[in-house]
């Protein structure tokens, strides 16, 4: 049955009862919208007062926040120094922790972990942010293990080895699908043969599908789009970007989009512009390509490819579009980068939110568009961004142009990349706050007006 995509929004969101909680990877609407009212409009020169600071191990994964508790994943191994080699797999014995803390005081209320050896690129740790719905909270660890656990008491409901149940191979750079729930589904990344997508009945782990071969199942998280008023899951593998059904998992359309190394990584995005519901995807290699979504029926068509000096090409941060611009970090250039979305044409790019005065590939930064429901709120149609420095700041996005507000240091950078100390970690904002981590500490910035 078509429904139109307002349904698909709310029936989405329904499982996160708080308007002001960060229960997933990129929000409730995993769409990197903020939408709490009565927070600060600047950064004052002295910075955010921090509530508070607790020891954490190493990780990529971001905090989720539901109901005043935060979860996140962690790796507990052996001390000793963690080099990074982008084609090199480092191997470590160790252990994989899931942590729910107070909200209110960073308080560890429960703990559950398991052992874990590691055998990926970049071994510091989970990449996933945990998935909180309906009293659960869903975990993908680097190395394929899914846990089901109480939101409240921690015991573990039921669970799934990736590997041994789906001969999936570890990517080189680990699991980094983060865990979509729709209605009763749980719809993960897992790959091995036709099973590059599953979906598992989220309250007992069941199988209730699976779809897809590839040569690789690459790295981008399982993403609800709507065209032709069809609620659609786009699955994009290193190969294709895939169109399915999400009750059924039976593949609507298919476009090929094969970036290097595997690396799919960023949810695709949708937006109705000027020339009509499109969606664009890109990935290292100057491989990127805008999308028009059919009307009538479920499919889509190139309207442009992307040139080496146009378009932005996006790994560790998923992009936005607003208007009929698109805003990313290219992760060639390293830059913060508008497009122009009819074109493709580049219209600004910078490294002041990325890599700062640093020069260097994958210049990583986290934007989060603040969008509050309540009216007057100084910050609306501006961007908190979270960079790779460690640093949050307060700018406005504009097809003219970047402009900063301001910034204060939250966390130092404690992993590696190319040479260059980096935090490549997605942060959460609910209960008018900022919740970061690096592979110290989990960190909690008040940012009430």
């Amino acid at each position: 049955m078509k429904r139109l995509f307002p349904s698909l929004l709310i029936a989405t969101l329904a499982p996160f009862v708080h308007a002001d909680d960060w229960p997933q990877w990129m929000g409730p609407g995993r769409d990197g919208v903020w939408r709490e009212p009565h927070v600060v409009s600047e950064i004052p020169a002295g910075g955010l007062p921090v509530k508070w600071r607790v020891p954490v191990k190493g990780g990529y994964s971001g905090p989720a926040v539901a109901e005043g508790r935060v979860y996140l994943t962690d790796y507990d191994r052996p001390e000793g120094p963690l080099t990074n080699a982008p084609n090199d797999r480092t191997e470590f014995t160790g252990r994989e922790r899931i942590l729910c803390l107070d909200a209110a005081t960073g308080k560890l209320l429960w703990k559950h972990e398991y052992d874990c050896p590691y055998a990926i690129s970049y071994a510091s740790g989970p990449r996933c942010t945990p998935t909180v719905a309906d009293g659960k909270v869903y975990v993908l660890g680097a190395e394929g293990n899914l846990t089901c656990l109480d939101a409240l008491s921690g015991a573990v409901v039921w669970t799934k080895d990736f590997q041994k149940e789906y001969a999936a191979p570890v990517p080189i750079w680990g699991f980094c699908g983060h865990p979509l729930v729709d209605g009763d589904r749980l719809i993960c990344l897992v790959g091995g043969p036709g099973s590059v997508a599953v979906a598992f009945d989220k309250n007992t782990g069941q199988e209730l599908w699976r779809a897809l071969s590839a040569s690789e199942s690459g790295y981008c998280p399982p993403t609800l789009i709507e065209s032709a008023g069809v609620r659609q899951l786009a699955i994009w593998d290193a190969d294709n970007l895939n169109s399915l059904e999400p009750a059924t998992g039976r593949v609507l359309w298919s476009q090929p989009l094969k970036p290097m190394y595997g690396m799919s990584i960023m949810a695709p995005q949708v937006a109705d512009t000027k020339q009509g519901r499109v969606l664009y995807a890109s990935g290292i290699g100057r491989v990127g390509a805008l999308f028009a979504l059919n009307t009538a029926e479920p499919g889509a068509k190139v309207l442009w490819r992307g040139e080496p000096k146009s378009a932005v090409y996006c790994a560790n941060s998923t992009p936005f579009i607003e208007g009929d611009v698109l805003y990313g970090c290219d992760c060639d250039t390293g830059f913060l980068t508008a497009v122009d979305l009819a074109t493709g044409a580049r219209l600004w790019e910078t490294g002041r939110p990325t890599m700062g005065e640093r020069r260097g590939k994958h210049g990583t930064a986290f934007l989060v568009r603040h969008r509050p429901a309540a009216a007057g709120q100084a910050t609306a149609g501006c961007t908190w961004i979270f960079s790779e420095t460690g640093d949050l700041i307060l700018a406005k996005l504009l097809p003219t142009g970047y402009e900063e507000l301001g910034r204060t240091h939250l966390l130092d950078p404690t992993n590696e990349c190319f040479g260059r100390d980096v935090v490549w970690s997605h942060p959460a904002f609910a209960d008018r706050c900022v919740f970061a981590r690096n592979d110290r500490e989990l960190v909690c910035v008040s940012l009430a007006d």
